[in-house]
């Protein structure tokens, strides 16, 4: 298993696990259930641990597709920068969910507003990581950048 293998399959673990999350944390917090609570921070936690192991793949995935014919530098460079942002943001999700853990556990006062300003920035961190999929998948799947002129010359180069 090479570095590019690892990365795509690792990539999809924070898109779906904060997905997730986001719906166990609103479960959690519309039953006032701590232990769902703490299920949405462990699967948030899980999705940050995922963005970090993707992160940390993605330079190896690049220098295992970028000579590839039809791959275009600009849009391994778009995602590049972009995953930046979701990965600084996965991570204070990860840590905030782990604050989150803690104040529930002590049963404060203040668990369910910090439930809430988890759900909210947990949104976010969807949105950035949802878009930086979309990104590396236009590295390779030209049909998702909508320019039939790059599919059309990606079959042109490549040899029948």
């Amino acid at each position: 298993m090479n570095p590019t293998h690892i990365h795509l399959l690792i990539t999809h673990l924070p898109i779906f696990g904060t997905f997730f999350g986001i719906i166990v944390l609103i479960e959690g917090i519309w039953s006032k259930n701590n232990p769902t609570k703490i299920a949405a921070f462990s699967v948030f936690i899980i999705s940050a641990l995922g963005a970090f192991i993707a992160y940390l793949t993605g330079e190896g995935a690049e220098e295992g597709i970028e000579h590839l014919p039809g791959i275009v530098e600009q849009t391994i460079k778009t995602h590049e920068h972009f995953a930046l942002y979701a990965f600084i943001a996965l991570i204070i999700l990860g840590l905030a969910s782990v604050f989150g853990i803690l104040i529930t556990l002590m049963k404060t006062t203040i668990t369910r507003k910090v439930a809430m300003i988890i759900l909210i920035f947990s949104f976010i961190c969807f949105g950035l990581v949802a878009r930086t999929g979309y990104l590396g998948g236009q590295i390779r799947h030209t049909e998702l950048s909508g320019n039939s002129e790059t599919s059309a010359e990606s079959k042109q180069e490549s040899p029948d």
